[in-house]
């Protein structure tokens, strides 16, 4: 029986994400609830990336300059760094902001609307929800991962270049010249595709288990919260394993 509900559970995710897709190419596309989305996703997210992208590069930046300076390597510093902060710690860092608190706020405010009635109403009214609620979102989260993934990534090579340069001694000049050594525009481009498929598809999950609660109040959104946090991480890092993988196939020479 649960294995079952399961695959039933995907089945529904599945279906509704090619519904978000289609919904993308007919009119009317909700622009309104796609700016507004975008806004609110920003604003519970921002901080909580600011938070966790600064202490985390600064750590890898620190731990990659012991290990190159026992090598007698220091100069190299700016490559990891870039390397690090483009093509891992920008993607992780949005997938476990993206996942834990976008995805979850979303998860919440139509699971209140499921309970209250409202996605039921529309419904009646003819008005389909994924196309009016879920493909904006789906868009949105989408595309603030991408601006998330960008400001990590920047945020990775200041912060390790200022711990280095200042901290550990480490060269400025070398710091600046080795840090397209390992990272150019395939890795910038892949970095980017893994961030945006994040996105998409923790607003997906958030968006389906918002809108298949069926019954239990408030208790019930919380449980879909709580369950739209471990759901949405299972799957994004199946998608890093897999898309890394591909990644580096493509890019290696």
């Amino acid at each position: 029986m649960g294995f079952s509900t399961s695959m039933q559970a995907i089945g529904g995710l599945f279906a509704m994400a090619a519904d978000a897709i289609k919904f993308l190419f007919r009119r009317p596309f909700q622009g309104r609830e796609f700016l507004e989305q975008c806004w609110f996703i920003a604003r519970v997210s921002i901080a909580p990336t600011l938070l966790v992208a600064i202490p985390f590069t600064t750590l890898i930046s620190f731990t990659i300059n012991i290990l190159l300076r026992e090598l007698g390597a220091a100069d190299l510093s700016g490559a990891g760094a870039a390397f690090g902060a483009v093509t891992q710690v920008g993607p992780v860092v949005t997938l476990l902001i993206v996942a834990g608190a976008g995805s979850t706020s979303i998860c919440a405010d139509l699971g209140s609307r499921t309970i209250r009635e409202e996605i039921d109403a529309m419904e009646v009214l003819g008005i389909d929800p994924v196309q009016r609620l879920v493909t904006p979102r789906m868009l949105a989260c989408g595309l603030v991962s991408l601006m998330l993934n960008s400001a990590v990534a920047i945020i990775g090579i200041v912060s390790g270049y200022a711990f280095s340069v200042f901290i550990q001694d480490v060269n400025p000049g070398a710091f600046a010249a080795g840090m397209t050594l390992l990272t150019g525009v395939p890795e910038v481009i892949i970095s980017c595709v893994k961030a945006g498929l994040f996105g998409l598809i923790a607003g997906l999950v958030a968006c389906y288990r918002g809108l298949s609660i069926s019954g239990g109040g408030a208790k019930a959104v919380g449980n879909a919260v709580n369950e739209t946090v471990v759901y949405a991480f299972m799957a994004l890092f199946a998608v890093n394993v897999v898309v890394t993988a591909i990644g580096i196939r493509m890019t290696v020479k």
